[in-house]
């Protein structure tokens, strides 16, 4: 992904996510700017983020989209706490890029099998290739 209006989009809908109702964590926080790094996004901008959210974009990518709905399954669960509520956002934000909802499920099933809940990469694309195909 090239495009900077896509980058700072996509770190915006992550900013939503984790302050849902409330504040930052900080564990939230520094997840967020390790993804604003590796996206190469400026410090300046992440803060600028934070307080003022910018409309979202629905990656052209499938691929780009499962990694996307990726980080937000690691948001959601930093803290290791189990919320039906966070479920329910992250099968509402797979929805709304296109995902699948079977494979959708199948992660959001699984989660509880792996240590701190954390679908590993490789499996979640495995999920995600079986239903695309």
């Amino acid at each position: 992904m090239t495009n900077r209006v896509e980058k700072l989009s996509l770190l915006s809908e992550m900013i939503a996510f984790a302050k849902g109702d409330t504040n930052l964590k900080p564990i939230e926080f520094n997840f967020l700017l390790a993804v604003a790094k590796q996206l190469e996004v400026s410090r300046e901008d992440f803060d600028y983020l934070i307080s003022n959210p910018i409309n979202g974009i629905v990656l052209k990518s499938h691929s780009e989209r499962i990694v996307q709905f990726h980080r937000l399954v690691l948001l959601a669960h930093l803290d290791s706490k189990r919320s039906g509520k966070d479920e329910a956002k992250l099968f509402n934000y797979g929805l709304k890029m296109g995902l699948n909802h079977e494979s959708i499920m199948r992660v959001l099933y699984l989660m509880d099998g792996f240590p701190d809940r954390v679908v590993p990469a490789e499996v979640l694309i495995d999920i995600f290739r079986t239903q695309y195909n």
